[in-house]
This record gives C-alpha cells, structure tokens and sequence, in this order.
C-alpha cells in the first residue's frame, strides 16, 4: 500500500536549550511567525498563517548541550521558499545578521543554502526548479547532482 499522493510533513518539531535564542534565529532572522505559545517551556511558529510549521520545545533540553556530530538523529529540517527570490531574501537576511553558513549546492532540482540553528540542528533553505527543467540521464530518469551554487548570482535576485 503506498500513500496518498497528496500527503505531506506538516510540520518539525525540535528539543531546544534556550526557547528564547532559538525564537531570535527562527522568528528575527528566518521570518516565521509565532503562532501560539505553549506554557514557558514551548513555542510554535508558522508562515502564512498556518497553526505551525516549527514547533520549538525546551521539555526534555532546558539547558541541555547539543547532540555530538556523529549521532543518529534528525539530518536537516528543509524550509521551500516558494522561488528563487525569496531564498535570495533569505541568504541576504542571514549574511546581514553575520550568520554562519555551512554550505551551499545546486541540486539540479533545487538550490539550496545549508547552515544549523542555535542548537546545532541543520537547516536547509531551499527552492525547487520547474519539474520540466529537472535534469535527467538519457534513459529520462532523474539525475540530480551536488555542485558549487553561485551565491552571489542569488544575492542579484535579492
């Protein structure tokens, strides 16, 4: 059985150490807006309206050092911005609030700015590219790549 093709991940929920200093990075410089809080101990925050896309909770992390590198757990949380011009906003907002980056690639499907929040979770801020301009081998199966993505020729779309 497969599922329904409309189906979706509606939203993370993460374990932070510092409610406060994860709301200035997903709130002050991603954009999201808070939706409800929950008590002292957690946060929900959305784009568009939606009840929340980012949970944020310090229930089991209050204080808590993040998970070491090489750790099973969550790898990234991928945010889709809805073109190219917005990821450019966004790269623009990171590089004035002096925010470190870890990477950046394009995937041939998408391009995709990569860094981690306050607490060490990674991030991936991304936009897709039209399906039909997806690239593809000769037998026309997807073939997405990893190579270098020209920041500065996003940052003109800023």
């Amino acid at each position: 059985m497969s599922l329904h093709p409309e189906t979706r991940i509606g939203h993370v929920h993460l374990k932070v150490a510092d409610l406060e200093r994860s709301l200035e990075f997903y709130r002050d410089i991603l954009g999201f807006e808070v939706t409800q809080r929950y008590g002292d101990g957690a946060v929900f925050l959305s784009a568009g309206g939606y009840h929340h896309h980012i949970g944020l909770n310090t229930w089991e992390s209050l204080g808590a050092p993040p998970p070491p590198r090489r750790s099973t757990g969550l790898y990234h949380t991928a945010i889709l911005y809805p073109n190219r011009q917005e990821l450019a906003r966004a790269l623009k907002k990171l590089l004035e609030h002096r925010y470190p980056l870890e990477g950046a690639a394009d995937h041939g499907v998408s391009e995709a700015i990569y860094l981690r929040d306050p607490d060490g979770n990674g991030v991936e801020l991304y936009c897709d590219r039209e399906p039909s301009d997806y690239p593809r081998d000769a037998a026309g199966n997807l073939a997405m790549i990893t190579a270098a993505l020209d920041l500065q020729a996003l940052l003109a779309e800023a």
